[in-house]
């Protein structure tokens, strides 16, 4: 068995548990929400940022069960900054299918966004974690300030390799970091693991 293959074994069933999740947890809500939210995550993610959540929890001996739905947290977080990119870079394609804008148009699919973020704030809460709610907000920041910066340098031909590594590292590697650091936060490690998980 490969090497990634024995990784994902190991996590199999809570990633199968956060898959249903991701779709039950909008059940609740409006069709549209259900229907554009789902377009979106079922187009062939690879659930990175859950799966380093769960394997972080698991490395760290964490016993209980809020790994699943804050591994649908990060998941809705990734999920609402794709339906703001697309908007933003005007893309009529999303891992090769229809993008949500192409579809439904910029508003629904700002709109989506907006929601996916609050519902990822209102299950993140609903885990009872203080430290938790921090760092997934320092990253939502980040995140965010990353894509104004982007947009600011667009077509600058003067944008240094320090502030494109600045920019990738706010933009993309914020959130694979803190989902890291929650799966130790949740697993209650000192401050050095917990770091440790956050570099890596």
């Amino acid at each position: 068995m490969a090497r990634i293959d024995s990784i994902l074994s190991s996590v199999k069933e809570d990633l199968e548990r956060v898959e249903q999740s991701l779709f039950s947890s909008l059940a609740e809500h409006v069709e549209l929400v259900r229907d554009v939210g789902g377009h979106v995550l079922s187009s062939g993610g690879k659930r990175f940022r859950p799966l380093l959540l769960l394997l972080a929890a698991r490395l760290c001996n964490y016993r209980g069960e809020s790994h699943i739905p804050l591994a649908c947290v990060v998941e809705y977080i990734h999920t609402a900054t794709l339906l703001h990119d697309d908007v933003i870079d005007h893309a009529q394609i999303r891992r090769g299918n229809s993008s949500a804008n192409a579809v439904w148009g910029n508003h629904t699919s700002i709109l989506a966004g907006d929601f996916l973020l609050s519902k990822a704030f209102s299950m993140a809460v609903e885990a009872g974690n203080k430290e938790i709610l921090r760092v997934l907000a320092r990253s939502a920041t980040l995140m965010v300030e990353a894509e104004m910066l982007q947009i600011q340098r667009s077509h600058d031909p003067l944008l240094s390799e320090e502030e494109y590594l600045q920019i990738i590292t706010k933009k993309t590697a914020s959130l694979i970091s803190a989902a890291s650091q929650v799966g130790a936060i949740l697993a209650g490690v000192n401050s050095t693991k917990e770091q440790a998980l956050a570099a890596y």
